[in-house]
């Protein structure tokens, strides 16, 4: 039957097993790669990913002068930038989303601007950045944050008008609520989980944008780090920075989702 349940091992066990299955398939084709070409390192074995991992690791420059490991330096380059950027973009998106929602008189100079900005694939947006902010760390934390604020302010925005219904406004203002009592008990506390749900849906953007600015123009950061240990083809060092990549946005997943819990205790799904 359809959404028919089943018990929480049997879950599990094939989670688990899905897991195993496409782990064993990979080691399969790097293992028919290697016996096809003994010297390839296209398609890293498990034992390739492990010397990957324990390099990036490794401290880097002269003995003499010791510099921090490759993963250190371009985790501490690529994470500031998302995360200031980040900051900026939510922060933006939701005061002028909130407003917008709320007062036809900013709605309407904003509305078309924003619904037509918000429809342009913002990777694409990338040359236009490059002159603009030309190079250095404030190109890749606007490029984050403009590549989510429209979009996610349109989201928010709708989510205002939609959401939080006259009646409830209305109620406010006969029980004696001040505009500002409005915007936060009636507004803000309606749409906070749409907005939680947002900065999750944007993170990944976020990432793409970051990671394609990095490959560009960057000296350090995963993506700069990608890009040139792609060119020479050492993949073990690639497959662990995109394996970090992911455990990155499940990370992020799993922290929104628990402050989405906490902060919004009335819609927990």
């Amino acid at each position: 039957m359809i959404r028919r349940d089943i018990p929480r091992w049997l879950f599990w066990l094939l989670a688990i097993g899905g897991v195993a299955v496409l782990l064993g398939a990979y080691e399969m084709l790097a293992a028919r790669a290697t016996r096809t070409n003994p010297l390839q390192t296209t398609i890293p074995s498990f034992e390739m990913l492990v010397k990957g991992l324990n390099k990036i690791f490794q401290p880097q420059g002269e003995p003499e002068n010791p510099k921090s490991p490759m993963f250190w330096v371009d985790m501490r380059a690529t994470l500031s930038r998302l995360i200031i950027g980040m900051g900026i973009g939510v922060a933006a998106s939701v005061v002028v989303g909130v407003l917008m929602g709320a007062y036809r008189w900013i709605e309407a100079p904003l509305f078309l601007s924003f619904k037509f900005l918000s429809k342009i694939p913002q990777i694409a947006m990338l040359s236009i950045y490059f002159n603009i902010f030309e190079t250095g760390e404030v190109l890749f934390t606007s490029l984050v944050a403009l590549g989510i604020f429209f979009s996610m302010t349109q989201s928010i925005y709708l989510a205002v008008r939609q959401d939080v219904s006259d009646e409830a406004i209305n109620k406010a203002y006969t029980l004696g609520a001040s505009e500002f009592e409005i915007l936060y008990e009636v507004i803000w506390k309606q749409i906070l989980p749409k907005i939680i749900d947002n900065i999750r849906l944007q993170t990944g953007p976020a990432i793409i944008f970051l990671l394609a600015a990095e490959m560009a123009v960057a000296n350090a950061g995963l993506g700069y780090q990608i890009r040139m240990q792609s060119r020479i083809l050492n993949m073990s060092i690639v497959f662990v920075y995109l394996a970090i990549l992911a455990f990155i946005g499940l990370i992020v997943e799993w922290g929104l989702d628990t402050l989405r819990q906490k902060l919004c205790p009335w819609c927990v799904d």
